[in-house]
């Protein structure tokens, strides 16, 4: 069977295959990315060549997410997007949705193979069974993807590069059996400044709007020694800065026999030698105690930037989202991270038009989160996820009255956000070189603070992926500080 960009043959296990393009797109959260990466250098290892997602390929990944119902429409639609680019190419559906909705995609005729959480580590081998048995069943694909077979009238009135009749290759498992991490990795990531790496997955919860309990199981951690190694590929690819990411962070080392957390991972981490940042991921907010940010704050690797997931600044609210801690312990957080830090970025999530949010819970939340003053809030609307409390509950909102919200929301946000870049004008600041831009003729070199605050200096005194230190000096634009370049940071 010919292979859409086919070339020199390679052997994998002993399994003849051609050179094959494949191309892999991302849905989702900075977990899934992470998984995406991995896949991608998995694949590259085998020999297949990487290529953009809109580009022909033999093979398209899709790594689908299903936290909202919009999210999952999207994985559809991506699905369906590769088909069209290569109907003869092979498409793998992974991830989330994959896991939400197994028996639904299954006769999707856009998809080939789906492959669930906790088995994008076999991706290769799946693939290449794949083949191979499509292979020997004799089937080949005409020029507008149809399957054809030597037996005429084997297969009939097909559009797809398969038929319900040719059942789809599947490597799901029920989640709920999960207890083992997954064993994926990264070496590299593009730009080779900054790191997103998994060190857990898994969430117990179960706030009731949530359905990644559901599709991504249990808490599972990474063993220490497992995220030091690839921390120090990382850092031996050119890595400066790693962000500790997961799927429910803050329950990281809970199911660990040694009794570890993220205080000693992070302890583990802190010495390597050209590591120059940590950066955490999202937190839940009973993680934060004096202890844990004094210890944070004693290590000087550590980013002051802290995304606290909120959700809402109503207790009512909080209670049928089964959030387990109130607005005054969240409050309180706040407070010990700032008497812990100078000037730390806190950050959040908010849900607005909740089941049952009233105009008084939402001007409860309105000055909650005034009072808390944010560096950055994410404001997302309430979708119905179905399979979840939530999606049932009495009380569902409009979408007139979510948009308002989210609009009141968003402008508060702007002017608090506003606020605090501000704030550092005339500081001196640490900025990690990631990108030049061109501003009004102007050259810039842009990067971000330990805060994640973005800001720029004039070209010619450093090259990207170097750590400077410099005055801010004015607003560049509303999101970014310029700096006057003191000294290149060693």
């Amino acid at each position: 069977m010919a292979a859409v960009g086919c070339g020199r043959r390679d052997t994998l296990e002993g399994v003849d295959i051609r050179m094959r393009k494949a191309a892999l797109h991302n849905l989702g959260c900075k977990v899934n990315a992470y998984e995406t990466e991995a896949m991608e250098q998995l694949l590259e290892a085998a020999g297949y060549e990487i290529v953009p997602f809109q580009e022909v390929a033999d093979v398209y990944v899709v790594n689908t997410c299903s936290v909202t119902n919009i999210a999952e429409r999207k994985s559809r639609q991506m699905l369906h997007r590769a088909r069209k680019m290569n109907p003869q190419a092979v498409i793998v559906a992974a991830g989330c949705y994959v896991q939400a909705a197994k028996e639904a995609l299954a006769q999707d005729l856009a998809i080939d193979i789906i492959i669930g959480n906790n088995k994008k580590q076999d991706l290769v081998p799946v693939l290449e069974d794949f083949f191979r048995q499509r292979d020997k069943s004799g089937l080949s694909w005409k020029g507008d993807g149809a399957p054809q077979s030597d037996s005429a009238g084997k297969m009939q009135g097909q559009n797809h590069g398969r038929t319900v009749k040719e059942p789809v290759w599947a490597e799901v498992i029920p989640i709920d059996r999960t207890r083992e991490y997954e064993n994926l990795n990264i070496s590299r990531v593009s730009g080779h400044t900054r790191a997103f790496v998994k060190v857990q997955d898994g969430c117990n919860q179960f706030c009731s709007y949530c359905i990644i309990p559901y599709t991504r199981g249990r808490v599972r951690s990474r063993r220490m020694e497992d995220v030091e190694q690839e921390v120090r590929r990382l850092l031996a690819a050119g890595c400066q800065e790693v962000v500790l990411t997961g799927i429910h962070l803050s329950s990281y080392g809970k199911d660990l026999e040694d009794g570890t957390g993220l205080l000693d991972l992070i302890g583990r981490l802190h010495p390597l030698k050209g590591l120059k940042r940590i950066r955490l991921g999202s937190l839940e907010p009973r993680i934060v105690t004096e202890k844990f940010a004094r210890s944070l704050a004693g290590l000087d690797k550590v980013c002051p930037h802290f995304h606290l997931s909120l959700q809402s600044g109503c207790d009512e609210t909080l209670k049928r989202m089964n959030r387990h801690y109130t607005t005054a312990e969240y409050e309180t957080c706040c407070q010990i991270l700032r008497g812990a830090f100078d000037r730390p970025a806190i950050t959040t999530d908010v849900i607005v038009g909740f089941p049952g949010e009233t105009e008084g819970e939402f001007e409860e939340t309105r000055k909650f989160l005034e009072r808390i003053h944010f560096y950055e809030m994410h404001i997302f609307k309430y979708s119905v996820r179905a399979g979840t409390r939530a999606a049932v509950m009495d009380g569902q909102i409009p979408e007139t009255v979510k948009a308002a919200r989210s609009d009141i929301l968003l402008n508060l946000e702007r002017q608090m956000s506003e606020e605090y870049r501000r704030s550092f004008l005339g500081k001196e600041l640490e900025i990690l070189l990631e990108e030049p831009v061109t501003l009004d003729g102007a050259a810039y070199m842009t990067g971000h603070t330990r805060e994640y605050v973005k800001a720029a200096v004039p070209c010619g005194g450093a090259e990207r992926n170097t750590l400077v230190t410099g005055t801010a000096d004015s607003m560049l634009t509303d999101e970014i500080i310029l700096c006057n370049m003191l000294r290149i940071t060693f």
